[in-house]
């Protein structure tokens, strides 16, 4: 007879199979139920998500208590409510604010109302200063101005004079300002902001200026620096008594620049270069001594520079024999530096066309004389637009 021990062990195998048989057959049904369950959860918080309005950013003009008056993007000005869960804020700050009734919400974690990253060089050019032909004196003064006291601070603390704030470049169109800004960029380990003129100047009253203002704040923390403004004549021409609104707009920007070049914050490690091709048309303001304090005419180059110029735009190039370069750089007598790099590459062209691989001489004159067509052609389409 089996024992009272051995039937408890065999009613227990009976039940444990039981109820393992129900579990199996149960668990894959719950469990899917469960994971319904979460999704559809989900799905309804998001869809909550997405049905809230959304927030608008504004700025804070002035705070009385738990009242503040702020400023919405289209310009207008509004007093309204902060709620209790708002860090304290104060004016000048960005806030989030309910689209309905303008309430305070939170403060915005930035301080900038600009994306000034945009500005800064990441890749630096890869143009060297042996890149640059017949500019010899205008690069001494160029590594002067810009190089020298942000690498060797102490000789000018030693001489006991302070270095310039800045330089204008200055001169015909092609003759390569642009040039030069790009050999210090890519000869420098300083932070390097490069800006169009044309890209100051806002919509908004005001805009332009505080743009001004935060990029060179941010030149400051990232000194050493150099801001490097083209197309200044964009900016700084001269002011005049009656204008639009849009140019009142251009002289407040403009007037924010003067103050960050002299004002009560010091440039200290912020080095400044300007380009322009129209100094005739600048404000006096902007290039007495103290703002932009070296002057450096870009001419056009002579019989040598262009020589220079010549011989590193064909470094590369293959040529046939007979080629007589002295000849063609006579016959490219007025030509600024970019043109003559226009001849080089319309020269390769001469004679990609004829499937070789080498240029001649007949390549190279049909180039000058097509470069020259088209400059006299860009000068009579100005004679009839002007007269």
């Amino acid at each position: 007879m089996p024992t009272k021990e051995a039937s408890k062990s065999k009613d227990k195998n009976i039940i444990d199979s039981i109820m393992y048989t129900y579990s199996t057959s149960s668990n894959p049904h719950e469990e899917e139920n469960r994971i319904l369950k979460e999704t559809i959860n989900r799905l309804k918080e998001e869809n909550e998500r997405f049905k809230t309005s959304p927030l608008m950013v504004c700025e804070v003009k002035e705070l009385f208590g738990k009242q503040s008056i702020i400023r919405i993007p289209n310009g207008n000005q509004f007093l309204v409510n902060i709620s209790d869960g708002c860090d304290k804020i104060k004016s000048g700050d960005l806030v989030l604010v309910e689209q309905k009734n303008l309430t305070v919400i939170r403060k915005v974690p930035i301080t900038r109302r600009f994306n000034i990253e945009k500005y800064v060089i990441i890749e630096k050019p890869t143009i060297s200063w042996h890149d640059i032909g017949g500019l010899s004196n205008q690069v001494q003064e160029i590594k002067e101005v810009v190089e020298l006291p942000l690498l060797k601070p102490e000789l000018f603390k030693k001489v006991g004079i302070t270095p310039p704030k800045g330089v204008l470049l200055y001169g015909e169109p092609g003759t390569g300002k642009t040039l030069l800004a790009k050999a210090v960029a890519a000869s420098t380990n300083s932070t390097f902001i490069e800006i169009v003129g044309s890209e100051l100047v806002q919509k908004f009253i005001g805009e332009g200026a505080k743009l001004v203002k935060e990029i060179f704040e941010f030149a400051r923390k990232k000194a050493p620096a150099i801001v490097f403004i083209d197309e200044l004549d964009a900016l700084a021409a001269k002011r005049i008594e009656v204008g639009t609104s849009g140019e009142r707009e251009v002289n407040r920007t403009f007037m924010q620049l003067l103050a960050e070049l002299d004002g009560f914050k010091p440039l200290d490690n912020v080095k400044v270069i300007g380009a322009t091709n129209r100094k005739d048309i600048l404000d006096p303001a902007v290039i007495r001594p103290g703002r932009l304090d070296r002057l450096i005419y870009i001419s056009i180059p002579n019989k040598e520079s262009r020589k220079e110029i010549f011989k590193i735009h064909t470094k590369r190039m293959t040529f046939s024999k007979g080629i007589n370069a002295e000849s063609l750089i006579t016959r490219m007598e007025g030509f600024s530096g970019a043109e003559i790099k226009a001849v080089c590459t319309e020269a390769g062209y001469f004679a990609i066309r004829s499937n070789r691989s080498h240029v001649t001489k007949e390549d190279f004159l049909k180039a000058i004389d097509k470069v020259k067509q088209e400059e006299k052609a860009e000068g009579q389409d100005h004679v009839e637009m002007f007269g």
